[in-house]
């Protein structure tokens, strides 16, 4: 009797064990509506992202405001939103950008993060950053010189060095919020103390990490 009790209880604690086991496995398949966060890679755009998660195209942007369209680069990280991820799902794997430059000067072509660009010159300047703060951008707020809102990519610069609407690859930076090694950028702003070779480059981050930037000598690559 003694013995088949002892039995039992096993018997018992065993099926405990299973449902347990079951309740887990349940809950890591269990789906969360929640944003979830794609790591770029090279060839990624907002249109292929969006039929790749099956949402709207205009919300994805939205979700990302301070993304450019053609500044999409391998390793940014890009909100998907209203996605179903896995509760205790295991961390996404942390993909770097690319940690090499390569300048073909002969043929005027740099290469970063996978993509090729042709450009016509270069130019070293001064660098500095400001980010959306009323008290760095005055009256008119954290737009542009047009009047658009400013968003990574943007660059405010002397337009008798650098005329307004140049795309340039800038390299040489330092910031934990910018790009590794390079990125796409506009002179789509100016500024009072910009002048001669000098950039300020905005970064959407607050102004106590974007003072980090400091002064930074940088080049950029003048695109054609």
């Amino acid at each position: 009797m003694l013995k088949q009790l002892r039995f039992r209880k096993l018997a018992m604690g065993l099926k405990t064990a299973v449902i347990a086991v079951g309740l887990m496995g349940a809950l890591n398949a269990m789906p969360a509506y929640a944003d979830s966060v794609h790591t770029a890679k090279d060839g990624d755009t907002f249109y292929l992202l969006a039929k790749q998660y099956g949402v709207n195209l205009d919300k994805l942007m939205k979700a990302n405001p301070s993304i450019e369209a053609k500044n999409i680069y391998e390793g940014l990280k890009i909100t998907i939103p209203g996605q179903s991820v896995q509760v205790f799902s295991a961390p996404e794997k942390k993909v770097d950008a690319l940690s090499s430059l390569k300048v073909f000067s002969a043929d005027r072509v740099v290469q970063a993060w996978g993509k090729t660009f042709n450009y016509k010159s270069t130019i070293h300047v001064k660098a500095t950053a400001y980010s959306a703060a009323a008290s760095e951008n005055g009256k008119w707020g954290p737009v542009d010189y047009y009047g658009n809102p400013l968003k990574l990519g943007t660059i405010a610069v002397d337009p008798k060095i650098i005329p307004m609407g140049t795309k340039v690859l800038v390299t040489g930076h330092n910031h934990p919020d910018l790009p590794k090694n390079a990125f796409v950028a506009t002179a789509m702003d100016q500024g009072g103390a910009i002048k001669g070779n000098r950039i300020d480059i905005f970064i959407p981050a607050s102004p106590q990490k974007v003072s980090q930037f400091g002064f930074q000598d940088v080049k950029l690559y003048v695109l054609d």
